[in-house]
């Protein structure tokens, strides 16, 4: 089975706008629930914050809870999806890179930290002042969305900017800084995971990423160290085990094509390079969702 992967005109909306969506969280899963109720991935830019209901939501295989109060950021690639106890409530809205960058030119999305890397984490909790806040927020954008007045489009990206905004200001309270405003530093992360979700099945090694950004190896894993606490070889390694993971629960395909796949010269060496990074053999892992 391969992961489908949506896009924002797939999605039913009341009054449509080019490149992002809006709705109440509720509607949103009425609507759409043939597309969203099996493991998926988007071409957009996603944020969603639930005022009401519990469950799980899984984000390239890692369990994060919905409660109240959660916000749950998504990059375009990242594979989800949702599993609910009880009824959930609150807002999602989505867009393309396009929407948001073509209307601030002088900032990029990978600007805010939680689309900064894909290693940081998707998903803040607001403490209930916060979550009054922000739920104004969203739902002024939701309101805005739902009428077709005088510069609508401008009001809505300038009502998700503040939503990111405040967002990031939550986000980054116990974070330094610093390590934030190094835009060359943030310019090298990117274009490093960009060229790594590019290359990984055959370039395995960090020079050829270096080489690449016309950088020096050290400098690459200083700027990785920096930013992220990890090496350059590290990120190579958690974007092939993640690969691995989706073809092994989502694919049909027999674990030494996997292996093959991922360019590994043989299945026993793959076996033991996936045993080494997660503590479970790919047969094993197979399993769990089997």
């Amino acid at each position: 089975m391969k992961i489908p992967v949506l896009n924002i005109n797939q999605f039913e909306e009341s009054v449509p706008l080019n490149d992002v969506y809006i709705n109440s969280f509720s509607n949103h899963i009425q609507r759409n629930k043939d597309l969203i109720n099996k493991p998926h991935s988007h071409n957009f830019y996603l944020c969603v914050l639930f005022t009401e209901g519990k469950g799980t939501h899984e984000i390239d295989f890692n369990s994060y809870s919905i409660n109240p109060g959660k916000v749950f950021f998504l990059k375009p690639g990242q594979t989800h999806f949702w599993k609910f106890e009880t009824q959930p409530q609150g807002f999602i809205f989505f867009h393309s890179q396009e929407f948001y960058e073509l209307k601030f030119l002088q900032h990029k999305l990978h600007s805010f930290p939680f689309f900064y890397s894909s290693q940081n984490p998707p998903v803040l909790e607001l403490a209930p002042k916060k979550l009054y806040e922000l739920n104004l927020k969203f739902q002024e954008a939701y309101t805005e969305y739902l009428q077709n007045n005088l510069l609508r489009e401008l009001k809505i990206v300038n009502s998700i900017n503040n939503i990111y905004i405040e967002l990031t200001r939550i986000y980054t309270v116990d974070i330094n800084l610093e390590k934030l405003n190094s835009q060359n530093y943030s310019n090298i992360l990117e274009a490093l995971e960009n060229l790594i979700n590019a290359h990984f099945y055959s370039q395995k090694f960090p020079k050829f990423y270096a080489d690449k950004l016309n950088i020096s190896t050290k400098h690459l894993n200083r700027v990785v160290n920096k930013t992220l606490n990890k090496t350059t070889s590290q990120l190579i390694s958690e974007r092939i085990i993640l690969e691995a993971k989706r073809l092994i629960v989502h694919s049909q395909d027999n674990l030494a094509n996997i292996a093959n796949t991922l360019k590994f010269s043989d299945y026993s060496y793959f076996s033991k390079f996936f045993k080494s990074k997660t503590g479970m053999t790919p047969l094993d892992f197979r399993k769990k969702y089997y």
